[in-house]
């Protein structure tokens, strides 16, 4: 189940795209993409995704710390990540920021994997 109800967040969510790795306990790592993110946790879509609800993760994005968390939830090639500790807002709104993006609300995906993110 997907939770799109922003009444229910505890924060605003900010759009970005942003690559990352998505390493789960058993050491199994995947490319990611974080799709919006707040001080409290992300989304990210990956072609293939092999977490499972409640798994804890390192989410690693590109040129930054990894953040642990707790997987939320699961849709498709979507997942939530709550993270174990907040975020700073003003690196929440420096990464919005840096990786905004003129991509579409969807990355598309086509055989190969995921599209490129830049032009």
């Amino acid at each position: 189940m997907r939770h799109d109800d922003d009444e229910m967040r505890r924060s605003v969510r900010l759009t970005l795209a942003l690559p990352a790795r998505c390493r789960s306990l058993n050491g199994f790592a995947q490319e990611v993409v974080i799709r919006d993110i707040s001080v409290e946790g992300c989304r990210l879509i990956s072609h293939s995704l092999s977490i499972s609800p409640q798994a804890k993760v390192v989410i690693r994005p590109t040129g930054l710390e990894g953040l642990c968390g707790t997987v939320r939830w699961i849709c498709g090639h979507e997942a939530g990540i709550e993270f174990d500790s907040p975020l700073y807002l003003p690196v929440v709104e420096h990464l919005h920021n840096r990786f905004a993006s003129f991509l579409p609300p969807v990355v598309p995906f086509h055989r190969s994997g995921l599209r490129s993110l830049a032009a």
